[in-house]
């Protein structure tokens, strides 16, 4: 081992004491239970059923209020507790309401309060070291709390001590600090680890508060999903992704996202799209049940829509005419559109276009974009690689993401490993050379993060890749042969809006394909899963979640309110702990007030997907592996300084 690296290393550890210490620490963490892994999927800006999910930590914290407390409590006072360790600041306010001027009702429930916070907190930390436990506490109250989860003479000589302390907090006004503190310290621990796997962003109107929360969030990691890239590729520079990012904005009624949340201003667009287009039933806002549109602004978004839309088609076919490789040139629909017929030709077949808003469109250079069109993305794009909110959102995606993770032997993934019918790796030509699964992926990432460097490499592959990333038949994100946006604007014919899904879709189903994909990525078959979002399970279709005999788990139930008319339910998430795997389908998530006032929570039926035959320890993890790096370097400091 480099003993320069030793010698910095010694500087930190300067005793033999220190070095055989952290040894101790260390080896004695591996012989720990592994903490519990939550992964949720497919947020797309549902902020506040997030953070439901995130606070409840999708049921673990009921389970453990009932573990120690349903013979004390009953079911209606285990909802009230369990709501006050979800939302403490609302709870406490509702609770003092009730005992308005009975302040020594109000002193007695504060005792019992605290006294069960804690016991719920001692039981929550039972597999952490107490360091751990300690960074997880409220820095004000690290001394009290320590005093009270560690009590060693309850019955005798400290039984006063301990009352006096609690009494001293509640005469202190510093009760409903201390509670609040203890409530989100038990949500910490319930949750060791949280895994994104992919969108977070577009349909929902709040994504930029879920990225706020993922930021503060203890231990987290992402796994890009296409609408996510689409958002790194228009910080990146993709002008064309930009234009996508801004058509479902307008398409969902979300484009305050855009010009309130990130600063990005909308008026150079809004006068153009007042400039060139009237009303258009295609083009107008999916309406939202909590907000209502006034006549003037549905007529300002549909124009919009419309503007950006035109744009981006438009901005597509350069890209497609410059790279071959993508395979995409029967996407080139403008150019296949008789306008003065009004029909275009699909892939041999004659149909005509209703809802047309050609007012921009040269026929004879459809990719020509208006002076006003270059002038108008110009400065949208400049306003987006300037906005300071978006620009931490994106580097913090970017730091914490990637296109996959191999996680304690588990394969997630948002979308897909292309496939073929018979179920062989799809191969992808880029600059002569032809990848395949893993090499594939990991191509794909290397363009995306490329990119993502040099934002000024606007007509660059790598920015290029990043769009292909959102729409290309060999996208492990997108996973589809073609996006059929212009045919669901503009045909009436059904049939031409359907996208043909890689064949991966159906062949997830079979247990022998995914041993071989987990085999691709270097994982055991016999132990490994591949997590999946991107597609909405139909469970009201009876469509089944965990496939493959259990080797394919699909997280994405419904997250998004577009989706849950047809899905059923408003989620999964999956949990998976020391004893194995459980899925959990959420129910509809209506309010935070619902909760607070009825205890309604969002939980429905939890599976088990896996169970450890043998509880999984720390040693068996990818922090284990960490753990073992680091004994193995102290060992070698060990060696190197202090044995003589």
């Amino acid at each position: 081992m480099n003993t320069r690296f030793l010698d910095l290393l010694a500087q930190r550890y300067d005793s033999e004491e220190k070095v055989v210490t952290e040894i101790i620490n260390l080896e004695a963490i591996l012989n720990l239970p592994k903490g519990t892994e939550h992964f949720v999927s497919d947020l797309h800006g549902e902020y506040q059923a997030f953070q439901h999910v995130l606070r409840n930590g999708a049921g673990k914290v009921k389970e453990k209020i009932s573990d120690i407390f349903i013979e004390v409590l009953s079911e209606e006072e285990i909802n009230e507790f369990a709501t006050l360790v979800y939302y403490p600041e609302e709870k406490l306010q509702l609770v003092k309401n009730n005992y308005f001027n009975d302040e020594p009702g109000l002193n007695e429930w504060y005792m019992k309060t605290i006294e069960h916070l804690i016991q719920l907190t001692c039981y929550a930390s039972s597999k952490y070291t107490r360091s751990k436990l300690r960074r997880a506490l409220p820095n004000q109250f690290v001394y009290i709390i320590e005093e009270l989860l560690y009590k060693t003479d309850e019955l005798s000589n400290k039984k006063n001590y301990y009352e006096k302390i609690v009494q001293q907090i509640i005469s202190l006004g510093q009760a409903d600090k201390l509670i609040t503190g203890l409530a989100y310290t038990i949500q910490r621990l319930v949750v060791d680890h949280l895994h994104v796997v992919g969108d977070i962003y577009d349909r929902g109107p709040e994504p930029d508060k879920i990225m706020d929360t993922l930021i503060n969030y203890h231990s987290v990691d992402i796994q890009w999903g296409n609408h996510d890239v689409l958002w790194l590729g228009a910080f990146s520079g993709s002008k064309v992704c930009l234009a996508n990012i801004i058509r479902i904005c307008a398409r969902y009624d979300n484009l305050d996202i855009i010009e309130d949340v990130y600063g990005i201003n909308l008026r150079p667009l809004l006068n153009l799209a007042e400039k060139y287009y009237e009303d258009n039933p295609a083009f107008r806002p999916k309406r939202h049940s909590d907000k209502e549109l006034s006549e003037r602004e549905k007529l300002q978004i549909t124009k919009i829509h419309q503007a950006i839309a035109m744009i981006q088609f438009k901005l597509e076919i350069p890209i497609i005419k410059r790279r071959p490789s993508f395979n995409m040139s029967e996407r080139l629909l403008l150019e296949k559109v008789d306008f003065e017929k009004n029909e275009v030709t699909i892939q041999g077949e004659t149909y005509p276009l209703e809802n047309t808003c050609f007012a921009t469109v040269n026929p004879e250079k459809p990719e020509q974009l208006l002076e006003e069109e270059a002038q108008v993305l110009d400065r949208l794009l400049f306003s987006v690689q300037h906005s300071e909110k978006l620009a931490r959102h994106m580097n913090f995606l970017m730091k914490k993401g990637s296109l996959y993770l191999k996680y304690n032997g588990n394969l997630l993934i948002h979308g897909c490993i292309p496939l073929d019918e018979q179920g062989n790796l799809e191969e992808m030509v880029i600059e002569n050379k032809s990848y395949a699964g893993r090499e594939l992926l990991d191509k794909f990432e290397h363009y995306l993060r490329h990119a993502f460097a040099h934002p000024e490499e606007t007509d660059e592959l790598a920015t290029d890749m990043v769009w292909y990333l959102w729409t290309g038949e060999y996208s492990s994100l997108f996973g589809k042969r073609e996006m059929t946006t212009f045919e669901r604007y503009f045909i009436k014919d059904k049939k031409t809006h359907k996208e043909r899904k890689n064949p991966y879709y159906y062949l997830r189903e079979k247990e022998e394909i995914c041993r071989n994909l987990l085999m691709e990525f270097d994982l055991n078959p016999d132990q490994g899963h591949i997590i999946n979002g991107h597609t909405p399970v139909k469970e009201i279709d009876g469509e089944n979640p965990i496939k493959a005999n259990g080797k394919m788990i699909v997280i994405d139930g419904g997250f998004s309110k577009a989706y849950q008319s047809t899905t059923g339910i408003a989620g999964y998430t999956l949990l998976y702990n020391s004893y194995g795997m459980q899925l959990v389908a959420h129910k509809k998530f209506n309010s935070k007030e619902d909760v607070l006032l009825n205890g309604a929570d969002v939980l429905s039926v939890k599976r088990l997907v896996d169970e450890e035959l043998k509880r999984k320890m720390v040693s068996e993890t990818n922090v284990g592996e960490e753990l073992l790096q680091e004994i193995s370097i102290l060992k070698s400091l060990m060696e190197y300084r202090y044995v003589k």
